[in-house]
């Protein structure tokens, strides 16, 4: 059957923003040639469904889990897109399938295209291929495979099932989408997000060592908030015996938040056995033991692994400048959330110490995360601006450069 491109839906890529699934679209049409008759499509309409899956997976924040996003390819050409928005929430080709019954879609008739392969096991949700299966999708897309074997597997239980699997589309893409998150998964580690709170000329307390606070309530609330997404956050012995924190995520009024990180404190001094996370159960100490003997201290490296052992695979860092520039000069983190207050403290003490860098060549270079792309970057907070960073990638002949600029 044929039909002019006037008769035909045009392909819709859905708006983050929308309220609905199939509301504020973009109204760029498929080529006649693309516009499919049946589940299984050309290359032209999977490269254009799989740009938009990878534009929706930037929704979702950092963390535990990777970036993820989905569409759908209707049988007369309409794409309707789902992202994963972080631990707990629905992933990204459930997210897409039900925005796409909700826009009346046949799902027995379509194409799921996902940016990483459907999961095949259950955490805090069911498995994606139970969903898929379920929907009936008799094709399905995906950029990469999972390198987690504990949720891969998705595409072989596919085809067992009898439904058209391919992979390849847009991997290189789909790889730097999560570059950070596949290499602390390599490592055996968390992924790292380091907190910094500073004035505008880098300082994280005054002369006097006074530094509550230097930004504002608004700030203050936000980075609770992240706390409430983290599995836990670490600080050094040298805060713990400067601030006695409790390390706890708490409402502007005060009250515990309903999810709680894991303290972690970092370093071989012991606690107080006075101090709140000497009392916390909770607390897992790093490094305890490692002024004893003449055995050289324990890796940083090695630590995470053990938090990680510990289940902790989403660590938020908000020690001193010593533990900040110790993860900064190791390599190992993975985001920066630096929320900057307009004050100037002068001789105050920097927010980073250690890094080891001579010269303007061995700086270490950073670029704005477009992740989370439903809040803005940078974001205004009260007074304060909190801008998201993530590690400027090495320049790749496979990727086209980017525009972002680098910090």
């Amino acid at each position: 059957m044929t039909s002019s491109r006037s008769d035909r839906d045009r392909a819709v890529l859905s708006c983050p923003n929308a309220a609905s699934p199939n509301s504020a679209l973009l109204d760029t049409p498929l080529p006649d040639s693309a516009l499919p008759d049946s589940a299984l499509l050309d290359a032209a309409v999977l490269d254009t469904a799989m740009q938009s899956a990878l534009a929706a997976a930037l929704d979702g924040p950092r963390g535990a889990n990777p970036l993820v996003g989905a569409a759908v390819i209707a049988a007369d050409g309409r794409i309707v897109t789902g992202r994963h928005l972080g631990a707990g929430t629905p992933h990204a080709e459930v997210d897409a399938i039900t925005r796409a019954r909700a826009a009346g879609i046949d799902l027995t008739r379509s194409t799921l295209v996902v940016t990483l392969e459907p999961c095949n096991h259950t955490g805090r949700t069911g498995p994606c291929t139970g969903a898929i299966l379920d929907a009936g999708i008799p094709h399905v897309v995906h950029a990469i495979d999972d390198p987690n074997p504990q949720a891969a597997g998705g595409a072989a239980l596919l085809r067992a099932r009898g439904v058209h699997v391919e992979s390849g589309v847009r991997a290189a893409e789909a790889t730097a989408l999560n570059d950070r998150w596949f290499r602390a998964y390599r490592e055996g580690r968390p992924f790292v997000t380091l907190k910094l709170a500073q004035s505008l000329d880098g300082k994280v307390a005054a002369a006097d060592g006074t530094s509550r606070w230097i930004t504002s309530a608004a700030s203050r609330a936000h980075a609770h908030t992240v706390r409430t997404r983290v599995d836990g956050i670490l600080v050094g012995t040298g805060t713990v015996r400067a601030d006695d924190p409790q390390l706890t995520a708490r409402g502007a009024d005060g009250a515990l938040l309903d999810r709680q990180p894991r303290p972690v404190v970092l370093g071989s001094t012991p606690l107080s056995p006075e101090s709140h996370l000497a009392r916390n159960p909770r607390t897992l100490h790093l490094g305890a033991g490692d002024d004893a003997g003449d055995e050289a201290p324990t890796p940083l490296p090695d630590h995470l692994r053990t938090a990680a052992a510990e289940g902790i695979s989403h660590l938020l860092v908000e020690g001193g400048p010593t533990v900040s520039g110790a993860f900064l000069a190791a390599d190992l983190v993975d985001e920066i959330h630096l929320y900057t207050a307009p004050i100037l403290l002068g001789d105050g003490l920097p927010a980073v110490r250690g890094l080891g860098a001579t010269t303007l060549l061995e700086a270490h270079r950073f670029v704005l995360d477009a992740a989370d792309s439903t809040s803005s970057n940078p974001a205004v907070l009260g007074p304060d601006v909190l801008t998201r960073l993530v590690p400027a990638p090495a320049p790749s002949p496979d990727l086209p450069s980017t525009s972002t600029p680098e910090i």
